[in-house]
């Protein structure tokens, strides 16, 4: 119903001549000579345009999109926020009414990228000419991607001091942490189912991290595949909590004055927040057999995009400059939890170092396959 609704508004506005689809009929031959130009060559052309449209999963974007009008103006980026999956339907919506609405997507679900995007034709991978050379293939296919983020095991560091009180995810099942565990509702979104699926593609690593919490060898339900999915379906069975609301998440775990908080399974990222919103979130690193997940936010350009150049210009702005903070196009993602893959852009002090994080790395095409044998093992408690 969302989607048809979502095809009969574009269709309304094309009608009614509100969408300017000239520049949606570029032909492939010009994409190719787009995706060669520098940003100085993209300037003219983007002015010319006047707007680019940003779906954007992060609250985060407003700011770089007035950096980006500052730096170039006479383009106004028009910014609309909405988690990934809605992203994805509302482009496939676009896409099949041939009402070209959308230009860049800023999304985090590289698990449903190539089946969802780039096979239908939905989306365009691009790569700024000036940073193609110094990214690793795995950063710029299937489309680029412009941060790192670790979702991990985070902890109230006020309530407790002397560090983070978990030191294996076992324990997260255990009556001491009956119901003071909370996340983002995985079936809602995909960036916290996709932390379960990948815990469960470890079987025997956590497998290894129970007996060593336990001193005994796990036993698996006959209906479960191995350790992965005993520990989800245990962790349910402990009263998880179940949040929709990032504000309402973080104050649960992080709010100063709280006394025995719950941990939460939350983006490490969310410890930017502590100074502006009096929180104390830190990350439990030294957890077995790993803290959580790291996961890309991808950038990709619409097909049929009707402002194309300012589409790339504005993913080139947003991979950010050649000082160490990456300059304004990066500055709001410069924070302790999110990597840029970019080498020469450095780390927020704050933070611990990528390769020292305790984590696993998302397998995109292992994690589509599993997603809903997991989710209907999670709806199924």
């Amino acid at each position: 119903m969302r989607n048809l609704l979502f095809v009969c508004v574009v269709a309304a506005a094309f009608l009614a001549g509100d969408i300017d689809c000239q520049a949606a009929n570029i032909q492939p031959g010009q994409v190719q000579e787009l995706d060669r130009m520098s940003a100085k060559e993209l300037v003219p052309l983007a002015t010319k345009e006047g707007k680019v449209t940003v779906l954007t999963l992060t609250t985060r974007m407003p700011a770089v999109a007035s950096a980006f009008e500052a730096a170039y103006p006479g383009i106004h980026v028009e910014v609309v926020d909405m988690n990934s999956n809605v992203q994805i339907s509302r482009v496939a919506a676009e896409q099949k009414a041939h009402a070209y609405v959308t230009d860049v997507m800023y999304f985090a679900s590289a698990a449903s990228a190539q089946k969802d995007l780039l096979d239908p034709g939905y989306a365009l991978r691009y790569v700024p000419p000036r940073i193609a050379a110094k990214l690793a293939d795995k950063y710029t296919h299937p489309l680029l991607t412009h941060r790192l983020t670790a979702r991990v095991v985070m902890y109230n560091e006020q309530a407790y001091p002397n560090g983070s009180p978990i030191h294996n995810l076992w324990e997260l099942t255990t009556p001491k942490w009956k119901g003071k565990v909370v996340t983002i509702d995985p079936t809602l979104s995909d960036v916290p189912l996709d932390m379960f699926v990948t815990i469960a593609l470890h079987p025997d690593e956590m497998a290894a991290a129970y007996q060593e919490l336990f001193g005994k060898p796990i036993k698996i339900d006959s209906d479960l595949k191995g350790a992965g999915e005993q520990f989800i379906r245990d962790l349910y069975r402990n009263d998880m909590i179940l949040l929709s609301n990032d504000e309402t998440f973080y104050n649960s775990v992080g709010a100063k004055g709280l006394a025995n908080p719950p941990v939460g399974l939350m983006n490490y990222s969310a410890r930017r927040n502590n100074a502006k919103s009096n929180l104390a979130l830190q990350i439990a690193n030294d957890v077995k057999p790993a803290t959580g997940y790291v996961f890309p936010s991808q950038l990709a350009i619409t097909n049929h995009t009707p402002h194309p150049a300012a589409a790339r210009l504005f993913v080139d702005f947003m991979m950010g400059d050649e000082s160490p903070t990456g300059g304004p196009g990066f500055k709001p993602w410069n924070v302790p939890g999110d990597y840029s893959p970019l080498k020469t852009v450095v780390a927020d002090p704050d933070a611990v170092p990528f390769d020292k994080l305790n984590v696993w790395l998302l397998d995109p095409a292992k994690v589509a396959a599993d997603r809903k044998r997991i989710r209907d093992i999670m709806i199924a408690e």
